[in-house]
Formats: structure tokens, C-alpha cells, sequence
């Protein structure tokens, strides 16, 4: 049956192309897509450069300028892009090649005008049919990097891009239509209903994403299309389906134009024309099929069997691998530059005619380029959000259990408040709690949300599918439902009548009506502070200096009469004055015909007037709060101005500041120096521990949760695998999209963790020369090479980045010279001498090319000499030279006796005949081949199908067992195929051989086990690591130092001077209470550093590099001076400058109460990030905590309930409060504001502490706050040690069950 098969399928040339046969057209091929005509397009490049000021800025230049005097300021341009012309017709798809640092995305980003900044400079003349202007015409851009809603499934991000992207003619139908049809060209069908996902939760794979990532462009139906690396993460034959795809557009009239790393033989056929660089400089521009014949002329005749495309590359390529073949080199590329400049060619395109591209514009070109209208965005955002919303359970989960565990918890602080002078005070403190705490929790929850959505819009917006109303206006009509209304009312509700306020119908309403507007407030200006700044250190700073304003100067910690007269001013436009003066209003004088307002339970008696019970009246309050008497309505006017004030700064800030790509500061030079510099050495494998790696039966199942139906849902990843993987040689896993080969990676290094939603289930064996090794064997002898790089340390040298990691991974009878040895040897053996000095960089700091960047991390991982080396892609978005060159180190590592395993996508046709065994796995984790390389073709071949001599063997395998899921014709004829293949697989699977080798038994696989670096060890090492990578990095600085000294800067300017009548009273005790919001500075400073650093942390423990004690004490010792300086320099302004009693003992006693506070928060923070791997929900939790803290301080409420007290005892505001309050108050004597003598009982310190509680002994209380922070930085410890060892009891489960 097979073999009939095969004959059908050779027919109809679905595996690859036969022998004898050219590749099909690409309009023949698939599907009709149901586009619209769009206008068509001619692109004319002449003389494009760019230039990029690599001079010093900022404090590196103005030192600079005292040392070299004024020339230090003249700027420093290095050209990136020289004089490049190009033709790109309407109906054509153009690809521009080039190795590492050739100018390729530059190139594309200027084409697209998508450039920007003021150190990059662009020359020379784009023209879009004549028109300079990008926006005339429709364009599209697909970056290299995703940007997809990860709770979102692949079909429902299409049909939303559809309804935003395609033009107004369109109706649904035709939307649903085109959408099923690009679902179906691109190869989406088995995953379209698969959610995108993200690194927490799992979803579609690397190569699914990136054609979703297409898609979504593709539906914008524009006149150019632009593609950056379209092809990365994809496999071989995924990748000629896309190439196809975009052939079949380009036919109908549309301009693509692609840049593009390691196309395969069948790919270049599709190429209409061809930009070729080498160093920013073109050396050939034009049709393809005159590519070849040109560079022919010139002496370099392409060989036969080869790619043209990896010819071109590397005949473009310097080649640094020796001194003389760099000179040879070297000279050929300047002869290609030259050649190409004087060319009549290049001539030709600088004089070519442009008169014919004004025939080309629409008449009606507006039209063409009319997006959804603002109805329609709002419409189909606001479902968007709604989706996305309820889809993530534990962000709104987390904002609904904010709001009711804070009402239940501070409504039992302030539990049925009575009449007398302290529960007056405490009311006061209930309403504060309402009307600002609360909406901070909000604010601080909404930017951090914020700052990860911000990424979706900014994208859409800067394509023109989406406008700043429609988004800002979306968002909030999502929510309205499921957070805006419920949140503020659970909290009102519950919170209201615990705490015992009036039972009146009205007043209820205004409290709700008050809270509702605080809530809108804090998001709306959660979007300012994030249209500011979009990272959440710099947006949470904003957010945090603007809330100590608000709070400062709403009158309750500081009464509004007394704040400073410069500063006075400011409680006008502070929005909680409004909120807090409200609510005050609402509870005090209100809903009373009483011109002294409410009177309460004065222990005196007598007319309310009476100077003994004037303390117990409404008004008083009001007057001592520095509020007028009629207080309610002109504030909830004043408070909608202000959502409306902070919407529209918002819509202001987000138009015209322009979040654009820019490029950083540039290194000398930019090409791969370590290309082809690699000294290894073969080993002969006789006297070597060697390590044969069997796999019998080995299967992996995924169960996951559904908290909807209560039921596990299985899905098998893998099915059994038996397969031999030998060492000396390349051990290869292919397979497309989806067929869980980075999955079987993961669970051979034992990297797969179970979670709360997600259960592995793994069946059959793995053996290492016939035993079964144990969890700590396979993390001593297997080193795991990921997709990814980002474990480097971005501001550290390659050179320091391996010696950091020599010095903690290697063995400790090493002496440090030994170490710095290896790592040397290593860094020589990897060919990374050239860049050893330079920064590795990252999104915002330019350093090492990406082929550098693996080479380093592959580096990292063989440092300890490991027997076994997994590598994930590690070609991966490299071009096709610097590939190479990774193979080849590759090679040279497994001749040295290591055992490599590695998945590959796409592979050099020049690659397969090194491939030692081989896996191929079908979609959803079928073994279809594994056994030699050089067998496979003979295998496939006695099934009836022979690989074409002119195919690369590893594309034709990769074609062979994909399934055509474009149309339904090839579809079924190739599943039946892939299943035949499996089938037969299946029945016609070998037995593995096993074989000895000198380990072979348990007792020895258990003596290569290897612990960790000890801390005596390893904590100095990381503390020099630590802090040359943090004094480099200014926005962990930034992060470190601005939140406390800006705090004290703001509590100075209030506060000061402390005057001493008895409405001063309020203010000392608001001056106290806000040493508290010390308490989220910690925590802040803590979300903007620990997530990051805990990430680099879990990947280096499960190396089993060094210990959670080494980690944790490394980030806390670190952490210790920035909060030493900044805590003496927080009480010289709260001290000296604020007016409390200028004594040594008082400075240094409030430093160490802004130290010890702030650390608390820091270790309250290191908790819950550990505890939750989403950040969001941690910080709604956190917050939550620190908020109950704060009002169970013992100033806000004065009568805590028992059970809460003795919970209170583990909250160090409590301890804080209580020795400040008598440090600060006893020995004072408070006068009458006007003179008098008859204003209250109050008229001395120990009268202010008796009536809080506070007179209590402060010694005691700066003891008990010292061992808070011991105490907590150790639960912090006891939990990270505790998650570290539960997620490596998890994975050392042999055959998990549920």
C-alpha cells in the first residue's frame, strides 16, 4: 500500500521536488486567497545611507569634555549603510541576504520607516510611487519578534486583525472567509484553536507563533509588505510554504519584500529579485536569475549541488578564520563592492525612468487606506479586552479578591466604630483607607498590567489599525462588567456597614459614588504614568511620587491649613483632597439639618457647643481636617473632571510621543568576529568517559486542569520513543512544528516542572550505558543549551560572563588561576577572542552579534566538560555563515567524546552528511525515523520514495512527513501519508543495540553526580558579578535609589516645619504614619529587580550551579548599602529640614527605621514573586498585606480587634509606629491655634500617645523592628528554598500519575 502510495504522491510532487522537475508556480499551488485588488506599488532606493553617531553621551561625554576639551562634544558618525540602490516593482518579492552585521534589518527598518532617534541619520531618496510619504500608500511590517495575545487562540487573533485591518468595504463573511483562508495557506488549521500562549502557560510552538505573526499582517491587505527573518523558528518545509504563500501575493499585484537568513534551494527559485550586502554596502542589486550569471562574469562560477543562496552569502562573507584567508577575503568583498558600484547595472537603476509610477497611484487612494472606523475599533476592541480579561482568572481573580479581602479585613480593623474620641479618629482613618489606599492598590495593579499591555497597542497604533480614543475608551468599557462596577462596589458594600457608618440610603450612595471615582482615577492615571514610561520601574515610580502627593495633601496626614504656604497649593490639584474631603463630608455634616453636624458620644455634658464637646462634633473634624463645611458635591464634580483630565493626558501623551525602534550605541565593528577561530581538537574515544544515551519507550503526556469542568484534559506530546544517541557524533531530532521536539529536550534534561494547572506524565525509560540515572546524574553529566540567551549578563564582557561561570560551575579543588584557565581555553576553543572584551548586550545596550551571543551560551555549558551537551535550535536565526560556523564547533565538541543532541530547522544542504543518528518526528510527536543518518534516504526510498539528487536530504524529510493542510485535497493524501509512515515505522522499528562502555553501572553513574559550588565559594563570586553587572545597568540604579529619596524630598516639603498647636497634632501623628508607606517603596524596588534576577537565578540552580542561600544573601548584601545611604539620607531631610528634635539618637534611630521598613517590603516582595510566578497577581496580594499593615499601625485605627492585634505583632509598621511615636511626642505641649486656652483635652505628648496606645516602651519596639527584618528575610529564604525543592522533587518522579 505504501509503495502505491508513494507513486501517487511522487506524481503530485507533495513530498519535495522529484529529480527531473522544476518547482511548481507558487499561483499553482495553493489556495485562492480572498483578498481584495490593492493599488500597486513600485519602491525606488537611490543612494539609501545611514549613519549612526557612536560617539559618548550623557555622563561618559561631559567627563570626557574636562579631559579633551571641546572635541569630546563633536559627534562621532559611523556609516552602516552605503549608498545602496534598488528597484522593487509592483507584483515582485525581493529578498535581501547577508551575513552577520550586513545591514539587513537596517536596510528593511529604512525602507519601512520604521528608524528613529536622534543619533541615526538617513540619506539618500525612498519613493513610493513617486511619493516620499510611507503613509500614502498601505504597508505592513512583520517584526522578528512576536506580538501576540498570549490568552488568545490563533483563529480568534486573526478574525480580531481582520476586523481591524481589512478595509470598510468588507463584510463579515468576507472577513470570516479570508481569515479560514490564511489559516489554512499558512498551515494554522491543527492549531487554530489552540491558545497562543506564553513561557508560563504553553501553547503554540516558536513556528506557529511566528506564521500567526504573519497572518495577522497579511490581513491588513497592503500594497508592501515587509518581513524581517519571516522564516526564524520555522521548520524547512513550513518555511517554503510561507515563501510560497507570500509568491502567491506578490502575484496579485503587491510589493514583498523579505530579509531572510538560510533560504533552501527551492525557496531562492521563488525570489523575484535579490539585494545582496556585506558590510552596509550592496553588492548586487536586480533580478535573481541574473544573479548567478553576474557574479559568474566575475570569476565566481557557482559549483554544481549547491544553493545559490549560501554561495551568494558566503561569497559576501569576510572570512576571519586565518589572517590569510581574512586578507584573501577581505580583498575579494572590496573587488564585489567595486564591481557592483561601476557596474552598468547599478548605473542603470540610478538612471532608471520613475515617471511611470505616477500611473500606478489610485485615483482614490484615501479611500484605499481608510482603516475601521472609531465605532468599529471601539466594538471590536472592547470584545478583544473582555476576552482577554475573563481569560486571565488570575489578574482578575486578583482584582475582585483585592477588593473583598480588603473590605473584610480593614471593615474588621475599623469593626462598628463608637461615638467616642477614638473611634472619631479611627473613622477618620476608615475613610482615608476608602478613599485613598484603596485606589492606590488599584493604581499600582493597573500600571503593572499596563506596562505588559502597553506593547499590543503600541504596535497596532504605529501601523495605523487602532487610534488612541479607541483604546483608551476599549479598555475601560471591557472592564466595566468585570472590574470597574464590582470592584469599588464589593468593597463599599461590605466595608460601609462594618465599619458601622450611618445606615442611611444617601449616604451609602456617596460613599459608593466617591469610591467608583477614585477607582476610575487610579487607572486612568495609571495610563499616564505608563504613556510616560513603559517599563514598570520607571512607571511604578511615577505612580508612587504622584500617590505621596495625593496623600500629603489631602489633609489627613498633614492638616491641609498647615502644609507649608509654597506648598499649599498643591492640595487643589490633588485628587484625594477631593475624595477624603468628600467621604468626610458625607460621614461628619452631612445628612444633617445640625449646623455642628453629627454629634457623638461626648463624655461631658451639655449643649453640643460646649467648649468640653466641641472635639465630638462634625464640624470640629471638619475644621481641624482644613476642610469647608460643604464639602460633598462640588468634590464629586471636581473628582470627574479629573478622570476626564487624566484620560485626556493620557490620549496626549500616547499620540504624540513617538515609541518608535531606535538603534543603541554601536560597537567598532559588526560582524561575527569569532566566525570560524574555534581550536578544537579530536580525541580518540578509547580511555574516555563516554556516555551512549538510550531511549526505550519514552512518552510524555500533558494534563491540564480545566477549573470550568473540574476534569484533567490529556494530551499526549510524545509519543514512545526508542531511539540510541552515540557519542562522537551529531545526534539530530527534526521534525516540523509541533511534533515536541524541544519537549523531548526538556524532559531528557529534566527541565519539565509541573505547575497548579499543568501536570507531566512520562512513561517508558532513559538510560545512560544501561542504567537508569538518577535527577542529580543527569544535572552533573547534561548541560542544556536553550533557544534563548538569557542567561548572559548583559553588562558583562563575554570574557567576564565565562570566568563568572568557570568560577561557580567548575570544582572547588580548582585553584582560581586553573579556572580563569579553563575558561580562557574555552573561550579559544569557541573562537571568541576577538569579542572576549566586548559587552554582550541586550535590547537596549548594542554588544555581541546573535551567532556570538550562542556561542557564548554553548560556552557557558561546556565549561565543566560535560559528557552530554542538548542544544536547542542553536542555529536559530543565524544566516547561513555564521551557521555554519556553529556546526562546525558543534562537530569539533562531539569528536572531543561528548554525546550532542540537537534539534535543527532548518539545515545547510552541505550539513546532513555530518548528521551521526538521526530522529525525525512527525506533528504531534510520532517517531517516523531514528537510527543512522546516512540510512535514512535507503529507508525512505525502499517505501517508494527516492530523494531527488538536487534536494537537500534534510528539506525532503522535513517534506516528506508534513501535512499539507492548505487545501483539503493534499491535505487528506498527505495525513494518510504521515500516518502510513508511522505506521510502518511502528511495525518495522529496529531493537536498539546496547553497548558497554567503560561507565555502565548505577554505582559509577552515581559517582559523577556533582554538587553545587559551596557558598564560601560561590557567594564572593557572586557578589563581584552581581555588582559589575548592577553599576552598569542605570535603570537598576535608577530603581534602587530614586523611590526613597524622592519620598523623603516630598515628606520634607510638607511637613516642614512641624509646628506644635493642637491641630499640629493630626499632622505629627500623619508625619509618623507615613514612615508606613516605606513599607510598598520596598516592595516596588523589589518588582522592578528580583523578577528578572530570580529568572537568571532558576536556569543557573537547575544547572546546579550554586546554592538558593548563595542567591538570596548575594541579592540582599547587595541590597543593604543602596538602603543604608539612602535610609541616612531620608532622616537627614525628615529629621533636620522637617523639624523634629535635632538629636543624634532621633537621626539614626529614623534611618534605621526607613532601612528596617523598607527591607520588610523587600522580603514581603521576594515572597510572593516567588510564590506566584505571575507578577500581576503578586502584587494585588502584596499590596493587600501591606496595606493591612499599614492601617493596623496604630495610628489610622485605634481599636483593633484581639485576633488582629496578635497578627499585628508580626508587622514591623507596628513596631515602627510604636517607638517613632514616643521618640517624636513625648515632652510636647500643644497650645490653641487662636490663643485660648479651652481647645480639647489633648495638650501633651503622653496625651496624644495615651489616647493611641502608643506610650509604650520604644527600646523594646526598635528590637522587636530589628528582628522583623531578620525574620522575614529568613521566611524569604525558608520559601525560595522550599519552591526550588519541591519543583526538583517534582521532576525527579520517574512515572507520574494523576
Amino acid at each position: 500500500m505504501i509503495l502505491a502510495m508513494a507513486k501517487d504522491l511522487e506524481a503530485g510532487d507533495d513530498y519535495g521536488p522529484a529529480e527531473d522537475s522544476t518547482t511548481p508556480p507558487a499561483e499553482d499551488a495553493e489556495n485562492d486567497l480572498s483578498f481584495r485588488a490593492v493599488e500597486a506599488v513600485r519602491l525606488h532606493v537611490r543612494s539609501l545611507s545611514a549613519d549612526i553617531d557612536v560617539s559618548r553621551g550623557g555622563i561618559a561625554r561631559f567627563s570626557a569634555s574636562f579631559k579633551r576639551g571641546k572635541d569630546a562634544s563633536i559627534n562621532n558618525y559611523k556609516r552602516i549603510l552605503h549608498d545602496i540602490n534598488a528597484d522593487m516593482p509592483s507584483g515582485s518579492l525581493t529578498a535581501i541576504l547577508g551575513g552577520s552585521g550586513s545591514g539587513k534589518t537596517t536596510m528593511l527598518h529604512a525602507l519601512s520607516h520604521r528608524i528613529g532617534g536622534n543619533r541615526i541619520q538617513i540619506t539618500g531618496n525612498i519613493l513610493y510611487n513617486a511619493s516620499e510619504r510611507i503613509s500614502s500608500i498601505r504597508s505592513a511590517y512583520v517584526m522578528q519578534h512576536d506580538v501576540l495575545v498570549p490568552t488568545l487562540t490563533v483563529r480568534e487573533t486573526l478574525l480580531y486583525a481582520a476586523e481591524l485591518r481589512l478595509p470598510p468595504p468588507t463584510t463579515a463573511d468576507e472577513r470570516c472567509r479570508v481569515v479560514e483562508d490564511v489559516i489554512l495557506e499558512l498551515g494554522l488549521k491543527e492549531c487554530a484553536s489552540t491558545r497562543i500562549g506564553n513561557n508560563v502557560h504553553k501553547g503554540c510552538s516558536g513556528g506557529e507563533k511566528r506564521r500567526t505573526s504573519l497572518g495577522v499582517q497579511m490581513l491588513a491587505n497592503p500594497s508592501i509588505l515587509f518581513l524581517d527573518e519571516v522564516t526564524t523558528g520555522l521548520d524547512a518545509a513550513s518555511a517554503f510554504q510561507l515563501i510560497k504563500t507570500l509568491k502567491l501575493l506578490a502575484n496579485k499585484g503587491r510589493t514583498i519584500i523579505v530579509t531572510i537568513h538560510q533560504p533552501r534551494s527551492e525557496i531562492w527559485g521563488l525570489f523575484d529579485r535579490l539585494v545582496l550586502l556585506s558590510g552596509g554596502t550592496s553588492v548586487y542589486s536586480g533580478p535573481v536569475e541574473k544573479s548567478v550569471p553576474y557574479f559568474e562574469s566575475l570569476g565566481f562560477a557557482l559549483p554544481p549541488f549547491v544553493n545559490p543562496a549560501e554561495f551568494l552569502v558566503d561569497l559576501a562573507a569576510l572570512d576571519i578564520r586565518s589572517p590569510d584567508l581574512e586578507k584573501d577575503s577581505s580583498t575579494r568583498v572590496e573587488m564585489l563592492k567595486l564591481a557592483w558600484r561601476t557596474s552598468t547595472a547599478n548605473r542603470t537603476l540610478w538612471n532608471a525612468d520613475e515617471k511611470s509610477d505616477t500611473e500606478l497611484a489610485p485615483a482614490k487612494s484615501k479611500k484605499a487606506r481608510k482603516h475601521a472606523s472609531l465605532t468599529r475599533q471601539i466594538k471590536v476592541l472592547t470584545a478583544r479586552t473582555f476576552k482577554i480579561t475573563y481569560r486571565d482568572p488570575m489578574g482578575m481573580v486578583g482584582s475582585l479578591l483585592e477588593a473583598f479581602s480588603m473590605a473584610i479585613l480593614t471593615g474588621w480593623i475599623f469593626l462598628n466604630l463608637d461615638g467616642s474620641l477614638a473611634g472619631i479618629r479611627s473613622r477618620e482613618g476608615a475613610l482615608y483607607t476608602a478613599a485613598a489606599l484603596q485606589g492606590y492598590l488599584i493604581l499600582i495593579f493597573e500600571t503593572y498590567r499596563l506596562t505588559i499591555d502597553i506593547e499590543l497597542f503600541d504596535r497596532e497604533y504605529a501601523e495605523g489599525v487602532i487610534s488612541v480614543p479607541s483604546f483608551l475608551i476599549s479598555r475601560r468599557l471591557a472592564r466595566v462588567i468585570v472590574e470597574d462596577l464590582p470592584v469599588p462596589l464589593i468593597y463599599s458594600v461590605i466595608f460601609y456597614f462594618m465599619v458601622g457608618f450611618d445606615a442611611h440610603a444617601g449616604q451609602f450612595f456617596v460613599f459608593f459614588a466617591v469610591n467608583l471615582l477614585m477607582h476610575y482615577i487610579a487607572v486612568t492615571l495609571s495610563m499616564v504614568c505608563v504613556s510616560v514610561v513603559r517599563n514598570f520601574a520607571g512607571a511604578s515610580l511615577i505612580a508612587n511620587m504622584a500617590y505621596t502627593l495625593q496623600s500629603l495633601g489631602c489633609g489627613y496626614f498633614v492638616q491641609s491649613n498647615q502644609i507649608p504656604v509654597w506648598m499649599r497649593w498643591l492640595k487643589w490639584t490633588a485628587y484625594v483632597f477631593y475624595g477624603f474631603g468628600a467621604l468626610t463630608a458625607n460621614e461628619f455634616v452631612g445628612h444633617t439639618p445640625n449646623p455642628a453636624g453629627r454629634i457623638y458620644d461626648c463624655p461631658s455634658p451639655g449643649v453640643a457647643f460646649d467648649a468640653a464637646c466641641e472635639e465630638y462634633t462634625g464640624a470640629y473634624v471638619m475644621r481641624s481636617l482644613g476642610f469647608p463645611p460643604d464639602w460633598i458635591v462640588r468634590p464629586i464634580f471636581v473628582l470627574l473632571a479629573f478622570v476626564v483630565a487624566f484620560y485626556l493626558g493620557a490620549a496626549v501623551i500616547l499620540k504624540y510621543k513617538k515609541v518608535g525602534i531606535g538603534i543603541s550605541r554601536a560597537r567598532p565593528t559588526e560582524l561575527d568576529t569569532s566566525v570560524g577561530k574555534e581550536e578544537l581538537a579530536a580525541h580518540s574515544l578509547d580511555g574516555r568517559r563516554i556516555i551512549k544515551v538510550t531511549l526505550h519507550d519514552y512518552s510524555l503526556d500533558i494534563q491540564k486542569r480545566n477549573w470550568r469542568t473540574r476534569r484533567p484534559e490529556k494530551k499526549t506530546i510524545l509519543k514512545p520513543v526508542n531511539t540510541a544517541f552515540a557519542p562522537g557524533l551529531l545526534n539530530v531530532i527534526m521534525g516540523p512544528s509541533g511534533s515536541g521536539k524541544t519537549s523531548l529536550l526538556n524532559l531528557m534534561a529534566d527541565r519539565l516542572q509541573d505547575s497548579v494547572s499543568t501536570i507531566y506524565e512520562t512513561k517508558g525509560e532513559m538510560k545512560f550505558n544501561n542504567a537508569v540515572p538518577s535527577s542529580e546524574v543527569i544535572r552533573s553529566i547534561c548541560s542544556y543549551v536553550c533557544q534563548d540567551d538569557d542567561a548572559l549578563f548583559p553588562c558583562l564582557t563575554v570574557r567576564e560572563n565565562l570566568q563568572f561561570a568557570a568560577a561557580l560551575r567548575l570544582p572547588t579543588h580548582l585553584s582560581k588561576t586553573q579556572k580563569r584557565q579553563r575558561a580562557e581555553s574555552v573561550l579559544l576553543k569557541l573562537g571568541l577572542r576577538d569579542c572576549a572584551d566586548t559587552l554582550v548586550g541586550d535590547n537596549s545596550v548594542k554588544g555581541i552579534s546573535g551567532g556570538e551571543k550562542r556561542r557564548v551560551t554553548i560556552a557557558i555549558q561546556i565549561l565543566t566538560d560535560p559528557q552530554i551537551l542538548l542544544l536547542d535550535e542553536p542555529t536559530s536565526g543565524l544566516d547561513a555563515f555564521t551557521a555554519s560556523s556553529i556546526m562546525t564547533v558543534l562537530r569539533g565538541l562531539a569528536e572531543e567524546g561528548r554525546t550532542l543532541i540537537l534539534t535543527i530547522h532548518q539545515a545547510r544542504s552541505d550539513l546532513f552528511s555530518h548528521f551521526g543518528n538521526l530522529l525525525l518526528l512527525a506533528r504531534g510527536g510520532s517517531p517516523v525515523f531514528a537510527g543512522k543518518g546516512a540510512d535514512m534516504l535507503p529507508y525512505f526510498e525502499s517505501l517508494g520514495f527516492r530523494c531527488p539528487t538536487t534536494t537537500n536530504p534534510a528539506d525532503f524529510a522535513l517534506d516528506l512527513i508534513t501535512v499539507n493542510l492548505q487545501q483539503a485535497s493534499k491535505e487528506t493524501a498527505t495525513r494518510e501519508k504521515v500516518r502510513s509512515l508511522i505506521l510502518n515505522w511502528d511495525t518495522s522499528n529496529p531493537p536498539i543495540i546496547q553497548t558497554t562502555s567503560q561507565v555502565s553501572t548505577p554505582a559509577e553513574l552515581g559517582a559523577l553526580a556533582r554538587s553545587s559550588t559551596p557558598f564560601t565559594t560561590a557567594f564572593p563570586i557572586l557578589i563581584c558579578r552581581s555588582f559589575i553587572n548592577f553599576r552598569r545597568s542605570p535603570p537598576a540604579l535608577i530603581a534602587r535609589t530614586t523611590q526613597v529619596l524622592g519620598f523623603a524630598i516630598i515628606l520634607t516639603l510638607f511637613f516642614a516645619p512641624l509646628q506644635s498647636n493642637t491641630y499640629s497634632i493630626q499632622t505629627r501623628l500623619g508625619f509618623i504614619q507615613e514612615f508606613a508607606a516605606l513599607y510598598f517603596v520596598g516592595m516596588l524596588q523589589n518588582v522592578a529587580v528580583y523578577p528578572t534576577e530570580k529568572a537568571v537565578f532558576y536556569r543557573e540552580h537547575d544547572d546546579n550551579a550554586y546554592s538558593v542561600t548563595s542567591f538570596l544573601l548575594t541579592y540582599t548584601v547587595l541590597e543593604i548599602p543602596f538602603e543604608i545611604v539612602t535610609s541616612l539620607l531620608f532622616a537627614l531631610l525628615t529629621v533636620i529640614a522637617a523639624g523634629l528634635p535635632r538629636t543624634v539618637s532621633l537621626f539614626f534611630i529614623v534611618a534605621f527605621n526607613c532601612f528596617a521598613v523598607v527591607s520588610c517590603g523587600e522580603s514581603v516582595g521576594i515572597m510572593f514573586n516567588t510564590l506566584f510566578a505571575h507578577t500581576g497577581f503578586a502584587v494585588n496580594v502584596t499590596s493587600v498585606i501591606l496595606s493591612l499593615a499599614t492601617i493596623m499601625g496604630g495610628i489610622m485605627s485605634l481599636d483593633i480587634p484581639d485576633f488582629l492585634q496578635a497578627w499585628n505583632h508580626l508587622s514591623p509598621i507596628k513596631w515602627s509606629l510604636g517607638n517613632l511615636a514616643p521618640y517624636t511626642l513625648r515632652g510636647l505641649l500643644f497650645t490653641c491655634p487662636d490663643g485660648g486656652e479651652q481647645c480639647g483635652g489633648l495638650r501633651t505628648g503622653e496625651d496624644v500617645l495615651s489616647l493611641y496606645n502608643l506610650d509604650t516602651d520604644p527600646w523594646k519596639n526598635l528590637a522587636a523592628l530589628g528582628a522583623c527584618v531578620v525574620i522575614y528575610r529568613v521566611v524569604a529564604w525558608g520559601i525560595l528554598e522550599l519552591k526550588r525543592k519541591r519543583s526538583s522533587w517534582r521532576i525527579r518522579l520517574p512515572n507520574r500519575r494523576i
